[in-house]
């Protein structure tokens, strides 16, 4: 439907800037954008000598902030609800350790989330924020590697978006 082909549009556009934007050429392999059941799925992901933030922190790199403040105003140019979704590799904390990599992911997500909206994402587009630690590994042979600490931006679906509304709200479907 309208909802599909404004998803395929929007990863058509998001493709070709990544293609185009001086700011954007130096992390084209780590850009990776896919359409997928939920929506379109934009993933920044880590290279082992170019993190997108601070060893075991949540402070953005300048230049992944950059990228977020590109991305901003394309994720706004559609109607549809965006989640973001922070990954961390599987290294643990010490095990006595307050802070985790639960906290880690939830954090980086959250701050992905403040540079879209200072990147001009109007903030009501965002209908969660969430931090899944280890649990969904990009390079599941490798744990370890760089490549799993990742932000994800989902585009959602309007099928998507009313699914998690629900969920939480724990109304059935109709």
């Amino acid at each position: 439907g309208a909802d599909h082909k404004r998803l395929q549009s929007l990863m058509a556009q998001l493709r070709q800037a990544v293609n185009k934007s001086q700011a954007l050429k130096p992390f084209k392999n780590q850009l990776l954008i896919d359409i997928t059941p939920r929506g379109v799925r934009i993933q920044i992901v880590d290279a082992k000598n170019r993190p997108m933030f601070d060893l075991g922190s949540a402070r953005l790199r300048s230049y992944t902030l950059r990228i977020l403040k590109t991305l901003a105003p394309y994720l706004n140019s559609v109607p549809n609800q965006i989640a973001i979704i922070g990954h961390t590799d599987a290294h643990p904390y010490p095990r006595e350790a307050r802070y985790t990599n639960w906290e880690l992911s939830a954090d980086r997500a959250n701050t992905a989330r403040r540079a879209l909206v200072a990147g001009g994402l109007a903030a009501g587009k965002v209908a969660r924020v969430v931090g899944l630690a280890s649990t969904v590994l990009f390079d599941k042979a490798n744990p370890y590697d760089p490549i799993n600490r990742r932000i994800s931006i989902i585009v959602m679906t309007r099928r998507e978006a009313e699914d998690a509304l629900r969920a939480d709200t724990g109304s059935a479907a109709p």
